[in-house]
């Protein structure tokens, strides 16, 4: 007889009382219930159940047996769960929250892709730059860009790394000549990336040591990285940016890169969820699907 099946009938039993109980929810004759605890009784050497013509008890052992069962049991079904969800569609809300401009042109495109490849799965973007809390605010994924804060229960994975750059237009170049090395860009203007709090270093690695520190100087701020693209493109200084982002006004001949020998800074790009024993499939999905293509739009 199959294991299992004899233990889903044992606590079957003791949950409703009575063999007959049983049967009958299981779809079983009496005789057949009983045929199932004897197997596991005699398989084990030891009583489960006190029988009279009356009434039925567990022993002692039987009841520490019981709780096993109902243990082992849960995690027979979890685990037949896990598999159906493996092989089933994705459904469902998706919630995402996301950095504006990373996300817009990176993130949510490979999302949607998700959605046209899955009819029944739904999406929920939102675009922010605002750091968000998974369990209150209702997540099921955040993107995450830059430095990460430990967390207790959030579990992280790195996506993409994004490579920093610095570039200037051809008619700023023209009117105020290229800086060749990293001390060179204290003469220059840059356009200033700023949120709220105090302005960010231009970062640049060295071998075995902290990264340089250049603290831009500049009168124009703004807090869009495509619009700092724009602005630079137009001649009004220099700017510290994406790769992927300034790629194609390269290609224009809008924006030229600068310092091609000084190794580019890498910002780190992570998917956030929270710690469980099971994680969706929507979400499993998603996060697979940008750690697959979102490399291939940093390079």
């Amino acid at each position: 007889m199959d294991r299992l099946t004899s233990m889903a009938v044992f606590v079957k039993a003791v949950d409703l009382g009575s063999f007959a109980a049983a049967a009958a929810v299981l779809d079983l004759s009496g005789p057949m219930v009983g045929k199932h605890i004897r197997f596991l009784e005699e398989r084990l050497g030891v009583r489960l159940i006190n029988r009279t013509t009356r009434r039925q008890s567990l022993t002692d052992f039987g009841r520490a047996y019981y709780e096993r069962c109902r243990v082992v049991l849960a995690e027979a079904e979890a685990a037949d769960a896990l598999a159906a969800d493996q092989l089933s569609e994705p459904r469902g809300k998706l919630r995402v929250t996301m950095p504006v401009h990373f996300g817009r042109c990176c993130v949510a495109p490979i999302l949607l892709g998700l959605a046209q490849q899955y009819p029944t799965l739904e999406l929920d973007l939102s675009f922010s730059d605002r750091i968000i809390d998974l369990a209150e605010d209702g997540y099921d994924l955040a993107i995450r860009t830059g430095y990460l804060e430990s967390k207790t229960g959030v579990i992280a994975r790195r996506l993409a790394r994004q490579r920093m750059i610095v570039c200037a237009s051809p008619s700023y170049l023209e009117r105020h000549g290229r800086p060749e090395r990293l001390e060179d860009l204290a003469n220059h203007w840059a356009v200033i990336y700023h949120r709220a709090g105090p302005v960010l270093p231009w970062l640049f690695p060295r071998d075995g040591h902290a990264p340089v520190e250049i603290m831009p100087k500049g009168r124009l701020r703004l807090d869009d990285l495509d619009a700092i693209a724009d602005t630079v493109a137009t001649g009004m200084g220099l700017a510290w940016l994406p790769s992927w982002l300034v790629r194609e006004r390269i290609r224009a001949g809008a924006l030229v890169p600068l310092l091609p020998d000084q190794p580019g800074f890498l910002y780190d790009a992570y998917a956030l969820w929270l710690q469980t024993p099971h994680l969706p499939r929507k979400v499993r999905l998603a996060v697979d699907a940008l750690a697959t293509t979102l490399p291939k739009l940093m390079t």
